[in-house]
């Protein structure tokens, strides 16, 4: 079994003075458990962005980690006397200054290859220039595994985090791709206390149809599982959303599983699907987010630049929580 500071947690309702249900594990949870326990370092490439020194802020007041920001010394510098003064001279935060957001990547990648950090986190620039210095043969943090995008939502009026993979990272993941995936998945799982992920691989029946490779690839990867090619997690598929996270749903369907309607991972089959999946349920549900990159040598904070303050320090707390997992 794994454990970890947010282990042992139960999947209960509970409402709250507003009569809302909760449920005891939520990013806001998994923020608080860290939030002093960490002697972690974040490294941030290109932190001359508002949101990222926001979370930067929220994060440093939490006494969550400690920070490396690279990037224009002077715009940094601007940014916190306007918004955020009390973080000029911080002991928590360094400044390092750096030409061009390039270099930013390089140098933020490499301070936790050479272990003066353990996360890297992007900041304001693309995400194939981080990507690109993450995965240099030299300087990155390649480790011949898949890396794969996993984000952990909370949304509104379910009583459970879900986690869905992959909505950034791999467009059309192959079946071994997609079992280091689940791999990934697990293993953020694992690190946020569900000891035994329930894994749905989606498709958009429940059944196998040799005509749509999803739902055949889902029975191949249930099937591994059962025969303990996958370990740490319980797969059963394919299953429709609806079926894997809907218990009255699956029950009309006569599913009987151990996943449906319970799922805690929702492995969908290629991007597009993914990433529909992780901004409806941002934009229409209103759910809250963190996000990481998994698979590397060390997580990696792939938020978007559209992102929110309060979301980049959701994926930095979830990014903390597996950096110590796997320490």
């Amino acid at each position: 079994m794994h454990k970890c500071a947010v282990c042992s947690l139960k999947k209960d309702k509970r409402k709250n003075e507003k009569g809302e249900v909760e449920h005891s594990m939520t990013l806001a949870t998994i923020l608080s458990r860290v939030a002093k326990q960490s002697s972690l370092t974040v490294a941030v490439a290109a932190a001359e962005d508002l949101e990222t020194i926001e979370a930067v802020y929220e994060a440093v007041s939490r006494e969550v980690s400690e920070f490396i920001l690279f990037g224009n010394e002077t715009t940094i510098n601007e940014l916190f006397r306007q918004y955020r003064p009390s973080l000029l001279n911080h002991k928590a935060v360094t400044v390092v200054h750096t030409e061009s957001v390039l270099e930013a990547a390089q140098l933020a990648v490499r301070s936790v290859q050479q272990g003066q950090a353990h996360i890297v986190m992007k900041g304001n620039l693309s995400t194939s220039l981080i990507l690109k210095a993450v995965l240099n043969k030299e300087h990155g943090l390649r480790t011949g595994n898949v890396l794969s995008h996993v984000a952990v939502f909370d949304v509104p009026h379910y009583d459970s985090p879900i986690l869905v993979t992959d909505a950034a990272m791999n467009i059309t993941p192959s079946l071994e791709e997609k079992v280091q995936i689940i791999q990934n998945a697990v293993n953020v799982a694992h690190s946020i206390g569900i000891e035994v992920p329930k894994v749905a691989p989606i498709a958009a029946v429940e059944v196998v149809n040799p005509l749509m490779p999803a739902t055949v690839e889902a029975a191949l990867l249930t099937q591994m599982n059962r025969r303990g090619q996958i370990k740490g997690c319980v797969i059963d598929g394919p299953l429709a959303l609806d079926n894997a996270i809907n218990i009255e749903a699956a029950k009309q369907k006569g599913i009987q599983s151990e996943v449906a309607g319970q799922a805690d991972i929702l492995l969908v089959p290629a991007i597009e699907t993914g990433n529909v999946l992780y901004k409806s349920l941002i934009y229409f549900a209103k759910a809250k987010v963190g996000a990481v990159l998994a698979g590397a040598k060390a997580p990696v904070v792939l938020t978007s630049r559209a992102d929110s303050a309060e979301s980049k320090l959701y994926s930095l707390a979830l990014a903390i929580s597996v950096a110590q997992q796997n320490s």
